[in-house]
């Protein structure tokens, strides 16, 4: 699969958390990092992804707020 994102962080899912419509999927993507992702259960199904899974987290964003 090709896709233009090019924010894209490979990892290894660590953690997952099934709500009523939506899942929480933690990655594992290196030196100590963790990114979370919410997705719906109709995604996490179709995409089969578990502990232990690899998957890649692509982020697209028009803009990044940082507030100190």
């Amino acid at each position: 699969m090709k896709i233009t994102a090019r924010n894209q962080l490979k990892g290894t899912v660590i953690e997952v958390k099934e709500g009523q419509v939506m899942a929480e999927v933690v990655l594992d993507i290196g030196g100590g990092n963790q990114i979370t992702s919410m997705i719906s259960k109709d995604a996490l199904m179709e995409l089969g992804l578990k502990v232990g899974s690899e998957a890649v987290a692509i982020i697209k964003s028009t803009s990044v707020m940082l507030m100190a």
